[in-house]
């Protein structure tokens, strides 16, 4: 992965797993390997992401903003299902990335099984329909484990 090769065939890669399993971490050093090898790279946290989308929307800018999706070759989406979407901010994060389906590559961190995406997107059509597109030719990491930051604290407190 960090040689970029999925970035090439427009794939994803999802990591699922709970809290403080390294999910941000290794999504940050393949964006980094990424633009080290020439590839352009957001990385957004979800929430961020909605956030700048309903603005633009609001703002009659999103039109030009979707002009601007396809730029990257690859977005980082961090903290998928910490916090609940407005059905607006749903809409708009599925149409960012049907807009982005085999055309550019995501990464998306989460600490929801996929099963539970619905309670995040509000729409049961919706969500499949999202993970139909985002789990096309991905890498999907099981990243479940004991948290490193919990296991720092413990170590520290000892």
């Amino acid at each position: 992965m960090a040689e970029g090769e999925f970035i090439r065939n427009h794939e994803n890669i999802v990591m699922v797993g709970n809290s403080g399993t390294g999910k941000t971490h290794l999504a940050s050093a393949i964006a980094y390997s990424a633009c080290r090898k020439g590839f352009r790279v957001r990385f957004y946290t979800a929430a961020g992401l909605v956030n700048e989308l309903i603005a633009a929307q609001h703002e009659y800018r999103l039109s030009k903003m979707e002009k601007q999706w396809l730029v990257p070759d690859l977005v980082v989406i961090d903290e998928f299902g910490f916090v609940p979407f407005s059905k607006a901010g749903s809409e708009l994060l599925f149409q960012y990335c049907s807009a982005r389906y085999e055309r550019g590559s995501l990464i998306i961190t989460t600490n929801l099984e996929f099963a539970k995406w619905t309670e995040i997107l509000g729409d049961e059509q919706m969500t499949a329909a999202l993970l139909d597109r985002l789990t096309h030719r991905a890498h999907i990491l099981n990243m479940n484990g004991e948290s490193y930051r919990f296991r720092e604290s413990l170590s520290k407190q000892t």
